[in-house]
């Protein structure tokens, strides 16, 4: 099966903001790591703030296939991910175009 590319938008909840710094920083750990978990890895991470307000930065994961997807969101929702970030993604696989 060919790769999954996972596009992501996000923005911070006030949630977000509550948290101590250590604790962000804690969060952002257990989500690199059910990154991991799930076999993806990050492509790119991207600050959009000075284009985009409303998400102010986005990134590109890849997934050997749709069930490490599946596994990531269910392992992101064991941690409660959303009520601290905001987003909104998108799922492809690679376009070849004929030469």
């Amino acid at each position: 099966m060919a790769p999954v590319y996972k596009l992501w938008q996000g923005r911070s909840t006030e949630a977000w903001y509550q948290l101590p710094q250590e604790e962000q920083q804690r969060m952002l750990g257990l989500v690199q790591q059910a990154l991991d978990t799930a076999g993806g890895k990050e492509l790119v991470i991207c600050s959009a703030a000075w284009s985009n307000e409303r998400w102010p930065f986005f990134g590109v994961e890849e997934f050997p296939d749709l069930e490490a997807v599946q596994r990531h969101t269910q392992l992101l929702a064991e941690l409660t991910w959303g009520r601290y970030m905001d987003s909104r993604t998108t799922l492809g696989t690679q376009l070849v175009l004929p030469d």
